[in-house]
């Protein structure tokens, strides 16, 4: 499927513009990642646009979560990996699966550190990525009571890949900064 047309899907089913926002950062980041893991970009990136496809329509439910995304993207003919991915970056719907391939472990990390890179950005006086220092991200990791929705134990996946925390802050800033107009960051 084109980005255009997964942009359009997405849209037909979140209307919120900041989710829609948090899924744009979430692309960005998990094309980062298959860029630095040497996995399929396009897949991983759509995987990061996708992912919360369904969260209107399950109300956020983290029982329901990703049951109705996982219809909607086989529906749409989505790559059964990609399908899988996103089902597993939610794994409290799934009665006791795990995360066990680098594509579940990076959506779930990759789509969870745009929130604390977020919440980073949006504390400095310009609310701007460009201002963000990795290593301010790095810091509010430690505290718990920023950001307090942000799980750091899924973050913390990346090692699972082979990267390091300060290492994936860094690549997943670089690629938010990217996207930062579509952001408005």
């Amino acid at each position: 499927m084109e980005r255009e047309k997964a942009l359009e899907l997405l849209k037909t089913y979140v209307k919120n513009d900041n989710l829609i926002k948090h899924c744009l950062a979430s692309e960005a980041v998990l094309r980062a990642l298959a860029a630095r893991l040497g996995a399929d970009a396009e897949l991983w990136a759509l995987a990061g646009l996708l992912h919360d496809i369904d969260v209107e329509l399950t109300a956020g439910d983290l029982k329901r979560h990703t049951l109705e995304a996982e219809k909607i993207l086989k529906e749409n003919g989505l790559p059964p990996e990609l399908v899988e991915a996103v089902k597993m970056h939610n794994e409290a719907a799934h009665g006791g699966l795990r995360r066990a391939e680098p594509f579940h472990k990076a959506l779930a990390a990759g789509e969870t550190i745009t929130g604390l890179i977020t919440a980073t950005a949006l504390v400095y006086p310009d609310r701007k990525l460009a201002s963000v220092k990795a290593s301010s991200v790095t810091k509010r990791m430690k505290d718990k009571r920023f950001a307090a929705s942000v799980d750091r134990s899924i973050i913390l996946e990346c090692e699972a890949l082979g990267l390091k925390l300060e290492e994936f802050v860094e690549l997943a800033l670089g690629a938010m900064r990217a996207a930062a107009p579509e952001l408005g960051l």
